[in-house]
């Protein structure tokens, strides 16, 4: 994202973040994304007050779309990613079939954070600004 849209996307997503009401969260199961023999990203999935979650989400897509940047065309999936499988390199698709069965602890939902995400070998998360939920 170039960094002149970061302070009318800040700006955007507050409103978007204010009327996001309490919500209690959990991992729930997980899969990947890709097949299994050229899986992209491991995830865990998110149960619990997925309502309010899904609520959010559209909110920062028509937000996003406002501003004329690019918004992927599918349906929201709430998910935690875990990992990226490098491409070319052995991977085991599989793995995250054992997380079918789990269920995590509850959550309460505090805030909602934007962040900038710099992959790579030295990858990070960079919070650009948080707003309180609920």
């Amino acid at each position: 994202m170039p960094d002149p849209v970061v302070p009318d996307l800040v700006a955007a997503t507050g409103p978007a973040a204010a009327d996001t009401p309490a919500m209690t969260l959990r991992l729930a199961g997980g899969g990947r994304f890709g097949p299994a023999r050229r899986p992209q990203v491991a995830w865990a999935g998110v149960d619990g007050d997925v309502g309010p979650l899904t609520g959010l989400a559209a909110r920062l897509t028509a937000a996003a779309r406002g501003l004329g940047l690019p918004v992927e065309d599918r349906p929201f999936r709430p998910h935690l990613t875990l990992g990226r499988w490098r491409p070319g390199r052995p991977a085991d698709g599989t793995l995250t079939d054992r997380l079918a069965g789990y269920r995590g602890p509850d959550w309460p939902v505090a805030e909602l954070r934007l962040e900038r995400s710099r992959l790579g070998a030295d990858a990070r998360y960079v919070t650009l600004s948080a707003w309180p939920v609920g």
